[in-house]
């Protein structure tokens, strides 16, 4: 007695479809990749299983019976019913939906935004929410998929993904430079205006190297205090004072001349690294959101190539 669970009927249909659009069992057989005796038993396991002749078989062609004729046209649309829902389930499983991004102002604006249409022409069916805001956010509380943080992480129960790491560079410009004067060593830059922010960070000092190789931290003071990177840059290009930002967040201010570096033979030639952080584990994660944090990592090694990062 044949068990049901060892017949594949889709598969057999297949083989029955081609058998009659083929004409014979040796071409049919041909374009199957099957021999011509594998072909024939299996249409005459399907005729005893059905209990009908499904085929005339002669010497020059195949015919089909009534019965015969009945069952391909019933295949033919089972096929095409199989073929519909594995095209349904395949578009399915195209990225799509809503991510909802958090980010930094800095990265958002400078290295983010400029990236999204390269995404948004890889994966057209994705919408992204996307939050500015130097501010941490919780992201159970602003059900936020994603995160890009810089600098120094907390210990947490949040997935991390390094997508790279930035030069930190102390910078003035040319304005500030002719009214103020080129601060020549670290002494000198005690007495010029050095920009902070208002809030409280894991660190606000800004590192150095003597020339005797010693780490020196300096500590920012000035009389302004800003709320977040970009007001940082914007304030240095205005000319109010030094600030020390990433290489990323000026890159287009250095090339422009807009901003010029100061003190770099005290470089220490500190980074600031860039996370992108989310609630995991990461094989739980949307494919939607997976492949965002998947092209981040490729663009932002390739920003990291060309020194822009």
């Amino acid at each position: 007695m044949i068990n049901i669970k060892d017949i594949n009927r889709s598969g057999e249909m297949e083989v029955f479809t081609r058998v009659v659009n083929a004409g014979t069992f040796s071409e049919a057989a041909r374009q199957l990749d099957m021999s011509p005796s594998a072909v024939s038993k299996l249409i005459a396991r399907m005729e005893a299983r059905l209990g009908a002749r499904l085929l005339h078989r002669s010497t020059r062609r195949l015919e089909l019976t009534a019965e015969g004729e009945r069952f391909n046209s019933e295949c033919l649309r089972i096929l095409e019913l199989i073929d519909c829902a594995e095209r349904d389930i395949a578009n399915v499983s195209k990225p799509s939906g809503l991510i909802q991004v958090n980010a930094n102002l800095p990265f958002g604006l400078h290295c983010l935004l400029p990236l999204l249409p390269d995404f948004f022409a890889a994966y057209p069916d994705i919408t992204l929410n996307v939050e500015l805001t130097d501010t941490v956010v919780d992201l159970l509380e602003r059900r936020a998929d994603i995160a890009i943080r810089t600098g120094p992480m907390k210990e947490s129960s949040l997935v991390q993904r390094r997508l790279g790491e930035s030069r930190m560079l102390t910078v003035a410009s040319p304005g500030y430079i002719a009214r103020c004067g080129q601060p020549q060593n670290l002494d000198d830059l005690q007495r010029h205006n050095r920009l902070s922010f208002g809030f409280h960070r894991h660190s606000q000092a800004w590192v150095f190297r003597g020339t005797d190789g010693q780490r020196i931290e300096i500590e920012p003071k000035g009389n302004v205090l800003l709320s977040d990177g970009e007001s940082m840059r914007r304030s240095a290009l205005a000319g109010l004072g030094i600030a020390r930002l990433a290489n990323f967040h000026i890159h287009d201010d250095l090339q422009a001349g807009s901003l010029v570096p100061v003190l770099q033979a005290y470089d220490s030639g500190e980074t600031e690294a860039i996370h992108a952080v989310f609630i995991g584990p990461g094989q739980q994660l949307p494919h939607r959101v997976r492949v965002f944090i998947d092209f981040l990592l490729d663009k932002v090694s390739a920003q990291l190539a060309n020194g822009r990062v």
